[in-house]
């Protein structure tokens, strides 16, 4: 399995703030918001990823992660010339893929649980073994602004509707998904909606029909963020905050987990630390490597 994290887009609901600056470069925290989805796509042990990224920001991208090479991995780049919806994102991978199955990231969701990494990994060895889609669900106040899962008494997927005006639950389907390689093709074939835009529920709407879509739902000791609200976003950096400070370890840090996958050297990460060593993120990493 491959990653493609999409971190494209025009930013426009976090405006003023992104005329200028691309929201995946924005701090959740302490640290970029694009680490966050990259750091659950290490945690899975998937090394090969793909960011799609606007024209004018790929530079900048290309400067925050290289080739991924420091961190063990292989980090490749795709240019979406405009913002034409999700589902465009997996045709835009096609080539990288090359066949391979789908980690699908949206890059400004934030996701935090104590059993998150064994749900993910679940999903991606039913999708590996069996093909399908696979995605999650989480209670919403605001359905109206999600794709949104209903299901039926016996709970199976029902239907699956793209920002309903009148929404059949209250169970919004999260920016994570996992594809086998049938996506692409499904993503092909996707018409534009009443928006203009190739919609990723269009994609999983058609696993639906194939009776190849699981949902789970993301219940209670989970927490989802969709950080592309200045209210989502702000409820974000809070909550990682909070939850660094009192635990004294830290969220979505790629090269902490980049060392205990065995990807980088003791060596390595204290290279990598050694320019942050002015701020806590460098002292953390310092300190990691002192523990062994």
């Amino acid at each position: 399995m491959k990653a493609v994290i999409m971190a494209g887009g025009s930013g426009t609901r976090l405006y003023p703030v992104t005329i200028a600056v691309n929201k995946h470069f924005l701090p959740i925290y302490n640290k970029p918001m694009i680490y966050y989805p990259l750091s659950l796509v290490m945690l899975l042990g998937i090394r090969e990823v793909l960011f799609i990224v606007n024209p004018q920001d790929l530079e900048n991208f290309k400067k925050l992660f290289g080739d991924g090479s420091h961190l063990g991995m292989s980090i490749n780049y795709q240019i979406q010339e405009k913002p034409r919806g999700l589902a465009e994102g997996l045709v835009l991978a096609e080539d990288f893929l090359n066949g391979d199955s789908i980690c699908y990231m949206l890059g400004d969701n934030v996701f935090f649980g104590h059993d998150l990494i064994k749900i993910m990994s679940e999903a991606k060895k039913e999708i590996e073994e069996k093909g399908g889609a696979y995605v999650f669900g989480y209670y919403v106040k605001d359905p109206e602004r999600f794709g949104i899962v209903e299901f039926d008494e016996n709970g199976n997927v029902k239907s699956i509707e793209e920002k309903p005006k009148n929404p059949k639950s209250n169970f919004a389907v999260v920016g994570m998904y996992f594809y086998d390689k049938e996506a692409v093709e499904i993503a092909k074939k996707v018409k534009p909606s009443d928006r203009g835009e190739l919609e990723i529920t269009s994609v999983n709407e058609e696993y639906l029909k194939k009776g190849k879509l699981k949902v789970k739902l993301l219940g209670r000791g989970f927490a989802w963020f969709d950080a592309g609200t200045h209210d989502s976003f702000l409820e974000a950096g809070e909550f990682v905050a909070t939850i660094e400070k009192k635990t004294g370890l830290m969220i979505g840090c790629i090269e902490e987990i980049a060392y205990r996958n065995g990807w980088i050297s003791r060596e390595q990460l204290v290279k990598l630390a050694t320019p942050l060593v002015k701020t806590d993120y460098g002292k953390y990493l310092l300190e990691l490597a002192e523990e062994y």
